[in-house]
């Protein structure tokens, strides 16, 4: 039986290189045989560290297994930026190695330094990271009053968060860049968004906005129920009032991951998304045209990361990963549509169908006969001016089945082939690359 792989201790280091780190990271780091990092991050070891030193390499993550394999019974020390833990390398090291094989020695991240800067409690201040992220990500959390650390990709970000935020009516917010934080070369810089001055300056920064919005800017609610206007829309849009309604049934909660079969413009998965930063989404739209248009609401709307699979179901589902909850605003009536949505659910999931045909209608009446449920009619009446006055103007009515699947049936079927995969994989077999 061969021995246990030897701990990899993860180091936070930060901008004050050597002289910031405490003993025990320090003797880990002389004792290495091997210190895996970055290029700056290695470029910060002094001399007396003789283990070798290896650059990460790009990509990073499929490298990792094959890397410390290729390293098993030598002392590993890896290198991180601030605390590792925290947007940092030693998730993913948690997650390929396992957690029971590190020994993590952090450092005050940049944000917990910033804080301080700035005098912001820690645990009110929204921090949203931008390294290998969308711009777009800032735009789900602008809101008055507001404080936002943005974790900057390089010298260019304070710029074009500058530009992003004074294009969402946020240019009276001020910013603050704090650059090298921690060295003796630590400096700040500030302004306004709408009248940003500086050149870029120092890559390693971090970003400090004070949210302010400009006069009749009104930020949208994270509450369901978004304003049809807050989408671009060809007329595939569940409406605003039948939409909050929808939310509710699907019920979305953190770390979930809804199918929305039939996107039209997006809006389920949008909501769904926008209800908690870690909440996920997969849009599976057979029209092209609509699929680029549901990308684009998601973009403007702060959830840049849904991912639009092209294609019709049943077949596009085969190869998504297994859902939470599944919607379905479209299609009802194709062939094994419902089964295969019904089959992929785990139990404790949840579906909900609408449709406003008799045919799909009939087809949800069946299903609510066999696995229960609710089976609810919303109607959705508008005041409306009936010459020199005001009467009531009826929307279509919507039928809606929503039901959860029972705790002793069976798990995920043929429409789940990769009941563990990631958003990410089931994106690349579709060959999306949004």
């Amino acid at each position: 039986m061969s021995p246990p792989p030897l701990p990899v201790t993860v180091i936070g280091i930060g901008a004050d290189g050597w002289d910031g780190l405490g003993p025990a990271a320090r003797e880990a780091l002389r004792t290495a045989e091997v210190v895996i990092g970055g290029r700056r991050h290695l470029g910060l070891l002094p001399p007396e560290c003789h283990g070798e030193r290896v650059p990460w390499p790009s990509p990073l993550r499929p490298a990792v297994p094959g890397l410390f394999a290729a390293r098993t019974g030598r002392r590993i020390s890896v290198l991180a930026s601030g605390d590792p833990m925290f947007f940092g390398i030693g998730r993913t090291l948690a997650e390929l190695l396992g957690a029971e094989r590190l020994r993590v020695l952090p450092h005050p991240s940049s944000v917990s330094l910033a804080c301080a800067r700035l005098g912001w409690a820690l645990e009110e201040t929204e921090v949203v990271s931008l390294v290998g992220r969308p711009l777009a990500t800032l735009n789900r959390e602008l809101y008055a009053g507001r404080r936002l650390l943005v974790l900057s990709a390089g010298a260019d970000t304070p710029a074009e968060v500058a530009g992003s935020l004074a294009e969402r009516g946020f240019g009276p917010s001020r910013m603050r860049v704090l650059e090298q934080l921690g060295s003796a070369r630590e400096r700040c810089v500030e302004g306004t968004a709408e009248e940003w001055p500086h050149p870029p300056g120092d890559p390693l920064n971090v970003i400090a906005v004070d949210c302010a919005p400009a006069d009749g800017t009104r930020p949208l609610s994270l509450a369901p129920g978004l304003p049809d206007t807050a989408y671009d829309h060809d007329g595939q849009l569940t409406k605003r009032h039948v939409r909050a309604a929808t939310l509710a049934a699907l019920a979305p909660a953190p770390g979930e991951l809804l199918w929305d079969v039939g996107g039209g413009s997006g809006s389920i998965a949008v909501e769904w998304m926008r209800a908690h930063r870690t909440c996920r989404a997969v849009s599976v739209e057979r029209d092209p045209v609509r699929a680029e248009r549901i990308a684009r609401n998601a973009a403007a709307l702060g959830v840049p990361g849904l991912t639009v699979v092209t294609g019709a179901a049943p077949d596009a589902l085969a190869q998504l990963p297994a859902p939470d909850a599944v919607f379905i605003g479209g299609g009802l009536t194709v062939p094994g549509v419902l089964e295969a949505c019904w089959a992929a659910l785990p139990p404790g999931g949840r579906i909900v169908a609408n449709t406003v045909t008799l045919e799909s209608e009939a087809l949800l009446a069946d299903r609510h006969r066999r696995h229960g449920g609710d089976l609810v009619r919303l109607a959705v009446s508008h005041a409306t001016p009936v010459g020199a006055f005001t009467g009531w103007r009826q929307a279509m009515p919507v039928t809606q089945w929503s039901a959860t699947k029972p705790l002793d049936s069976p798990g995920p079927g043929a429409y789940a082939a990769d009941p563990t995969g990631s958003v990410e994989a089931a994106q690349a077999a579709q060959g999306e690359t949004r």
